[in-house]
């Protein structure tokens, strides 16, 4: 029999996940696993214990949100041979599940990890030394995904991230800052940049999604330069909520690339997969190309 490394976060889902345990481990068993659980006691452990115990185990599957499938990344990305990982989705917005095509609800997602979903190569980022798994982003929204209470993203979802981002509105301040992507540069003020290999971010499929793809080492980059009057920031937003081709204002910027780096005068603060990721003045994004087996649902 093989051996399965189970993380489960116990806190996602307002707890739901301690309430699925008994048909998930049932489901792990049947499928002829001999399976270790581990519950994570902080932030960080689901890393720590991904590196520390991953190299014991024929396969790694995490349950929670977002944030735990990006630590449980993170670990997996420092050895050498990192085992299949599958998914089971207890967040709030499940980005990550929509793009992989898994099931919400447990049992079935956990038959997708033991067996019936298929071991895929999938690019991961890196932003400085810390993984990502679908973006990174910085500016207008995105200190949201982080400040937002857990319990109005457990009521609301995605909205929550919408609300709360409506509200900061009046805050927001463009960073000036030079982007040099795959030889090409820009300098520019921007108030929000995203650099993601995902279907779904926020609930919300992002811009150009038919051009995501998972293991082509590139990543789908939208930039919003400052614009010229607040009509033009209205059309350049609207255009990138609507996933509309045309904006007007010329604030939307879109192109793909396999690695970035963002250098500003000031420190810019970065979430990773909805969580804060670090700020610093100079920060680097690279593509790792099919850096992970990543277990995906069967697309029907």
């Amino acid at each position: 029999m093989n051996r399965l490394l189970f993380i489960y976060n116990p806190t996602s889902g307002t707890g739901q996940v301690k309430g699925a345990l008994a048909p998930v481990l049932d489901v792990f068993t049947k499928a002829g696993w001999i399976t270790t659980s581990y519950p994570t006691q902080c932030k960080g452990d689901a890393a720590r214990t991904a590196q520390e115990l991953g190299p014991q185990f024929d396969r790694v599957v995490c349950a929670g949100g977002d944030g735990t499938l990006s630590e449980v990344a993170s670990g997996l990305m420092l050895l050498d041979a990192p085992p299949p990982l599958g998914y089971i989705p207890f967040g709030s917005t499940n980005d990550c599940a929509t793009t992989l095509k898994l099931p919400r609800k447990p049992r079935e997602a956990a038959l997708v990890a033991a067996g019936t979903g298929v071991p895929t190569p999938v690019d991961v980022g890196m932003l400085n030394d810390t993984a990502f798994v679908y973006v990174a982003a910085f500016g207008a929204f995105t200190k949201v995904a982080y400040d937002t209470p857990q319990d109005l993203k457990n009521t609301f979802g995605h909205l929550a991230y919408i609300f709360a981002g409506i509200a900061s509105l009046p805050t927001i301040a463009p960073y000036h800052m030079t982007v040099e992507y795959d030889g090409q540069a820009l300098e520019d003020d921007f108030y929000f940049g995203m650099v993601s290999n995902s279907q779904s971010i926020g609930g919300i499929k992002p811009p150009k999604v038919d051009r995501v793809v998972l293991d082509d080492g590139l990543f789908e980059v939208t930039l919003v330069k400052k614009p010229l009057s607040l009509a033009d920031l209205t059309d350049g937003l609207q255009a990138l909520v609507s996933l509309s081709p045309s904006d007007r204002s010329g604030a939307l910027v879109q192109f793909q690339a396999r690695a970035l780096t963002f250098t500003s005068d000031q420190s810019i603060p970065w979430t990773v997969d909805g969580e804060f990721g670090g700020s610093r003045p100079v920060n680097r994004v690279e593509n790792r190309r099919k850096a992970l087996n990543i277990i995906r649902g069967v697309q029907t």
